[in-house]
């Protein structure tokens, strides 16, 4: 519950500049001119033309102005749930160019429609959806919805789409020349995030920022990196003056965002699949600008180099989704064409989407003489191959998955590991270890390594990869097994190996 105090700072905030009946509380009793007036659509008793059962596009306002639209609500379909083929679109004044485009689930901070209830102090969800963005227009407003995913217009389409929307409004006999257009619009793009930033807006003309959400995920793989930077260019600047350095700390919170959702009025997080969504309003330090805006997510110019190596990597794409909230003079920018449905969902939990793993075929691998392979921490399998007779399994240490590709696992020891291998009694062959530091973790990995008590000795530098050898004769497997051992030299640091190969002739 949002307390007294904070909706009366909040309302005196959005109403500065805005038109009269956007007041905060205090002006509640004071007798203004205009009226409140609303508009229905979408159920049973409205017409069939503002309804899905014969279009899949509905006009569920078209409002004559000067007024301000106040608040706009829309019901749940009977299936309660929603995703991103319906957009939801406004036009002020008669343009041509929507001023708002945006998936409906998105503009409520309900990413592809997966939360239940979302509580905010200006869009919030359960059981349906309300905005509370004073939504000023001088001579006309339309506010439709689009739906352009696979159901054709019918009694199937009405029944799977929001069954009841009203539109509140307020008239005025005029605006104040320095009033601005509401303005919204979603983005959502997979990309290498180390070699070029996200945009989430580029606008163009007089206004101010007010708010946004944002999602950020690697498909497939939990987690996300948590210090790229969050970037405000005003008016054609080359070097953005409002930098908030972490994405979490941008929308409130610090090292990482919390372990379970935190919903405050102006500020939050919760997860979005194995991502996180952020959102945050800007009411008392909205962020104005004369001629442009260009909002930008990426790290930053001082930001540790591990960060943009590491993600501008195949396999290392990250997708992001936004809605950015700002009022304007028009006309607008061009928005970017809306993407087609089927590309609005989220990617696929897919590891390395859009790139994928490549294993080695078994015909290469006998065609090399390797009768085992183990690649090391991988999830799922580790042992990708192994002749009758030959198996691996690690004794000591855990696995490890957080690299990119085309080696991004490994089994690590904070002090030391033990992989034991299991071969034919009295074979002979070579054992090839390929070790790599990418992280180059607390400075560079230092170990000393092993096999069959066989010292390899210090390895360290490896942040490229190295391969190591040691031949092993019938003396070495006369038990049928053989220990491979790597043991951590540096302190805070840890020892690791990720791929152990046994290659020998027939």
């Amino acid at each position: 519950m949002i307390c007294h105090t904070f909706i009366c700072l909040l309302m005196a905030g959005l109403a500065a500049g805005l038109p009269a009946g956007t007041q905060g509380l205090d002006e509640l009793p004071k007798l203004t001119s205009g009226r409140t007036a609303a508009q229905n659509a979408l159920w049973i008793e409205n017409e069939l033309t503002a309804r899905f059962n014969s279009s899949n596009r509905v006009v569920i306002a078209d409002i004559k102005g000067p007024a301000t639209i106040t608040m706009i609500h829309f019901a749940m379909p009977a299936v309660l749930k929603l995703n991103r083929d319906l957009l939801l679109r406004m036009y002020w004044d008669g343009e041509t160019s929507p001023s708002v485009d945006c998936p409906l689930v998105d503009f409520f901070c309900d990413p592809a429609g997966l939360r239940e209830q979302v509580n905010t102090a200006l869009v919030n969800k359960r059981r349906g959806f309300n905005a509370y963005f004073p939504m000023p227009f001088r001579k006309s407003a339309r506010i439709e919805l689009f739906y352009d995913g696979p159901v054709k217009p019918g009694g199937k389409l009405w029944r799977i789409m929001p069954c009841y929307s009203y539109v509140m409004y307020r008239t005025a006999d005029r605006l104040p020349a320095d009033t601005g257009y509401f303005h919204a619009h979603w983005r959502q793009e997979g990309l290498l995030l180390g070699k070029r930033d996200y945009m989430a807006l580029q606008a163009a003309g007089r206004g101010k920022f007010v708010g946004w959400n944002v999602t950020v995920r690697r498909p497939g793989r939990a987690g996300y990196p948590v210090d790229m930077n969050e970037k405000f260019y005003i008016d054609g600047e080359k070097v953005p003056s409002i930098e908030f350095q972490g994405i979490e700390d941008s929308f409130g919170f610090s090292w990482g965002f919390p372990e379970t959702e935190s919903i405050f009025p102006l500020t939050g997080y919760f997860p979005f699949l194995k991502g996180a969504l952020g959102y945050r309003f800007f009411i008392n330090d909205a962020i104005s600008f004369e001629k442009s805006l260009r909002v930008a997510v990426g790290f930053g110019v001082r930001e540790n180099p591990v960060f943009a190596r590491e993600f501008s990597k195949p396999g290392s794409t990250l997708q992001l989704s936004s809605v950015v909230y700002w009022y304007q003079t028009e006309p607008h920018l061009a928005f970017p064409p809306m993407a087609p449905a089927a590309e609005r969902s989220p990617a696929p939990e897919e590891p390395f989407w859009p790139d994928s793993e490549k294993l080695p075929a078994v015909e290469d691998l006998k065609k090399r003489g390797i009768r085992l392979l183990m690649l090391c921490g991988r999830p799922e399998r580790e042992v990708i191959y192994a002749e009758p007779g030959f198996a691996a399994t690690g004794k000591s240490g855990y696995a490890w998955d957080g690299w990119e590709l085309p080696v991004y696992h490994c089994r690590a020891g904070d002090k030391e590991l033990e992989i034991e291998l299991t071969v034919p009694k009295g074979s002979q062959g070579t054992i090839r270890l390929y070790v790599v530091d990418p992280d180059s973790f607390q400075g560079g990995r230092k170990q000393t390594i092993a096999v069959a008590g066989k010292s390899l000795g210090l390895v360290e530098d490896f942040q490229e990869g190295r391969w190591l050898e040691q031949h092993v004769g019938p003396g070495d497997t006369t038990e049928g097994n053989i220990l491979v051992r790597a043991v951590n030299a540096r302190q805070g640091s840890n020892a690791v190996i990720s791929i152990i190969e046994w290659v020998s002739k027939n």
